[in-house]
């Protein structure tokens, strides 16, 4: 599904597994990135999709997580080795995948397990900028629904482009939520001022009073 020029949904219930939360293709020229990588329960349909919009001739050189949980990471692995791109997650959440936590990363909640691998970036801070191709990925730490919960921004296609997955919860004491965190995490997030916000599983929400809208909605 295009979502402008050069951005897609590539992954989610309707377009790979159900289980999978959406996922996002970013292009910037000659490289792409990845925003999540679902469960990987469809890792083939996931490449296909990309390969429909994406030339064989620009490589996705990063996938980013938003956080551990195994609807948004499970297939992470898989897409490493089929792409060839480095894995990066922040490092409050990278110790559950690089330790296959299957309480942390909700596998239990899915009835699955999830196999431990390593993350190849790892953020330790705030706020890091990732290189790809010839534009900028802004990269935020917004713990709340997990404790290294990232949200990712894009100047593309004349757009800001918040993929904040997630942004509606759940908060549960064993995914490690913590709610003060989380509602800073949403007014930092609003505070962003996006034009369009890609959500990790309640669609995509265009204009900026709209994005505010639906952020706000989760702030008591």
């Amino acid at each position: 599904m295009q979502i402008t020029e050069n951005v897609w949904q590539v992954a989610g219930p309707e377009l790979t597994a159900p289980g999978d939360a959406a996922a996002y293709l970013i292009r910037m020229g000659n490289a792409a990135a990845l925003i999540d990588a679902g469960c990987g329960d469809a890792t083939r349909t996931f490449i296909e999709n990309i390969g429909r919009v994406l030339p064989p001739t620009v490589p996705v050189t990063h996938l980013l997580l938003t956080h551990c949980h195994l609807d948004h990471s499970g297939g992470a692995a898989a897409l490493r080795d089929l792409l060839g791109c480095k894995i990066a997650a922040h490092r409050r959440d990278a110790v559950f995948l690089e330790a296959g936590d299957n309480t942390a990363t909700a596998a239990d909640w899915y009835g699955r397990r999830i196999q431990p691998f390593r993350i190849d970036l790892v953020f330790d801070g705030p706020k890091e900028s990732i290189q790809v191709g010839d534009g900028e990925i802004m990269a935020y730490h917004c713990p709340g629904h997990s404790p290294g919960s990232m949200v990712y921004t894009a100047d593309i296609d004349g757009h800001k482009i918040l993929f904040g997955q997630d942004i509606h919860g759940p908060l549960h004491p064993i995914l490690h939520s913590d709610r003060s965190d989380y509602l800073q995490s949403l007014q930092f997030s609003m505070d962003l001022e996006a034009d369009i916000l890609c959500e990790g599983h309640l669609g995509i929400y265009r204009g900026r009073e709209e994005v505010r809208k639906f952020i706000r909605s989760y702030i008591p």
